[in-house]
């Protein structure tokens, strides 16, 4: 009972500040107000932010079907999970304090972290167990960090005036879309991943729609992508790849 208890109330507090931070202010601006601050390409309309309620949704019915998901896993291991999920919590909430103050660099560090963190959780359960009360909640969690990630390390190196080589940034953007198809055709090859698929489909809608016709290069990159993820989608349906 008592690793539920924290749990819930570690992810009670992401959301709490999360919803400070988005809708209100924190430091005096919103998470969006300091996105917006740079031109950035790869990241998606604010719509896309409506993944984050069901994903708080998903996690806490994986917390309240914890002990039943892992009676018969030792009780050290239990208190390991625990521990990574009270650490992945802390990490998303130092996260939003540190990008509202400015301190872009261990910004993305600590995001890094975060998502390695999650990677851990990701790969200790079983590779099919794609369940809600498995893996799904956190399918759907490392798929939008791994979006977040790039998103963050593109702001920086923004930030930092970085010329990316000689290299525009319509192309680089389309460079991060092209990275972010292959991290979820793996997971999808390897782990029967749809959850996790999905997620990287609806952050490509939104970033479409955000560059719109103003950046028809990337929106058109991005859509160009979609069929990727249905077809691979529709050949693991059909057992054409194992």
């Amino acid at each position: 009972m008592i690793r539920i208890l924290l749990m819930s109330l570690s992810l009670c507090t992401v959301i709490l500040i999360n919803i400070t931070a988005s809708f209100y202010s924190l430091n005096g601006n919103t998470t969006g107000e300091i996105t917006n601050r740079l031109p950035l390409l790869f990241v998606p309309a604010d719509y896309v932010m409506i993944i984050c309620w069901l994903l708080y949704i998903l996690l806490f019915f994986w917390i309240f079907n914890f002990n039943n998901a892992y009676r018969e896993m030792s009780l050290a291991n239990r208190n390991l999970i625990t521990i990574f999920f009270i650490i992945s919590c802390l990490l998303h909430i130092s996260w939003t304090f540190l990008w509202h103050y400015d301190l872009f660099t261990i910004t993305v560090i600590t995001k890094i972290v975060l998502l390695i963190i999650l990677l851990t959780f990701y790969f200790s359960f079983p590779k099919h167990a794609n369940e809600l009360i498995g893996r799904v909640p956190f399918s759907l969690l490392t798929g939008w960090i791994i979006i977040s990630t790039i998103s963050n390390a593109s702001y920086y190196l923004m930030l930092l005036g970085w010329t990316g080589f000689g290299l525009s940034d319509p192309l680089w953007a389309v460079f991060y879309l092209t990275a972010s198809t292959a991290f979820a055709l793996h997971f999808m090859y390897h782990y029967n991943d749809f959850v996790l698929n999905l997620v990287f489909v609806w952050a490509f809608i939104g970033i479409a729609v955000r560059n719109g016709t103003e950046e028809l290069f990337i929106s058109v990159a991005a859509i160009f992508y979609l069929p990727s993820f249905l077809r691979a989608s529709s050949c693991f349906q059909k057992g054409i790849l194992t």
